[in-house]
């Protein structure tokens, strides 16, 4: 940017006598993640989005806590891990893939780009991260546009008995193609997704409702609450009773 342009950007800003307003325009945003947390992950705002998400009223229950307080802890870490490699490379991540689970715990594709934000002395102060569903970018017809189809139908059929010849099939690719093309693109393997979407559709379930282990485990597509309990443990750092005790009084 020219200095002179950058000259006029900044003193537009250093005028405005609540720049902060700005902010509110990330509430109007629909299906558009936004947010802004300090360099030890502390939530300093959120939009309307991720409130809903985790479950608070307004954006003044997320300040100075951390994902660990909304998410299971196995989930809560990676968010923040990756902040702390922003923070410690000082560059921004662009279009990066997360799979994030939704008001009804089903994840979805998204694409994530956070964003440094330096204080007068150039040092880290925080982020700024955004997340956009995938289907929403022009990028959508291609690359990962080729298993859309496979990960709609295991949003649709997580419930019920599925292979991974039923998701190629789907995807009209071959089975190794389908497996080169996860772990390419999103860096797992189709089974992985499978239960990672029944983790997110049981996890809603712990949360809003008070049916057993055993109805759940159902519910969701697993062999039986041992198979249940075992992935569901690997897969959030926490045994779906410990679990509900944890989250259902934030989310209810």
């Amino acid at each position: 940017m020219p200095h002179d342009t950058q000259e006029l950007e900044d003193q537009f800003f250093v005028q405005l006598a609540r720049p902060r307003v700005l902010l509110e325009l990330f509430d109007q945003l629909p299906g558009v993640y936004m947010y802004i947390k300090d360099s030890k992950s502390r939530y300093v705002r959120a939009n309307r989005v991720v409130c809903d998400v985790i479950g608070v009223k307004n954006s003044c229950d997320v300040i100075g806590r951390s994902d660990f307080d909304f998410f299971p802890p196995a989930i809560a870490a990676q968010y923040i891990a990756e902040d702390q490699r922003v923070i410690a490379s000082q560059k921004p991540l662009y279009n990066q893939v997360w799979f994030v689970p939704g008001k009804n715990g089903i994840p979805r594709l998204y694409l994530c780009n956070k964003l440094p934000l330096l204080d007068h002395q150039g040092a880290v102060a925080g982020i700024a991260g955004m997340k956009r569903p995938y289907e929403q970018t022009s990028d959508a017809s291609s690359g990962y546009g080729r298993v859309l189809e496979a990960l709609m139908f295991v949003s649709d059929h997580y419930h019920s008995q599925i292979e991974v010849s039923d998701l190629a099939e789907t995807a009209q690719l071959s089975v190794s193609q389908l497996q080169r093309e996860f772990s390419r693109l999103f860096g797992i393997t189709p089974s992985l997704y499978i239960r990672e979407v029944r983790v997110g559709a049981a996890r809603h379930l712990l949360e809003s409702s008070d049916r057993s282990l055993s109805d759940i485990a159902h519910a969701c597509g697993f062999y039986d609450q041992s198979h249940f309990t075992r992935y569901f443990k690997l897969s959030t750092g926490l045994s779906p009773s410990k679990y509900r005790q944890r989250f259902q009084s934030i989310h209810k």
